[in-house]
């Protein structure tokens, strides 16, 4: 298992933020990933317009997930429309 950082950028709206964060932690949770550290960071305005949105909610999560399983989250998530963006990244120890 490796620890990643995995931020997610939701819609500003409470509901699609509410679901999406539930949809997320459910998809990780059926590849056996473990969510070590949860750190909301609040809206904040985006750079450009993503989805027709000027705004986002972004959500630090800190995990340990195996490798070979990072492609398969990443399908399944691009799947989800309460998430505007998101992104691993691997944390060296």
């Amino acid at each position: 298992m490796r620890k990643y950082e995995f931020m997610t950028i939701f819609p500003t709206e409470e509901n699609q933020f509410k679901t999406g964060l539930v949809q997320v932690k459910q998809v990780l949770s059926e590849y056996g990933v473990e969510i070590e550290k949860e750190e909301p960071f609040g809206d904040r305005e985006l750079c450009y317009e993503i989805k027709k949105q000027r705004r986002g909610r972004f959500t630090l999560l800190v995990i340990a997930a195996n490798p070979a399983k990072i492609s398969e989250i990443d399908k399944r998530l691009k799947l989800n429309a309460d998430i505007l963006k998101y992104m691993f990244v691997r944390i060296d120890t």
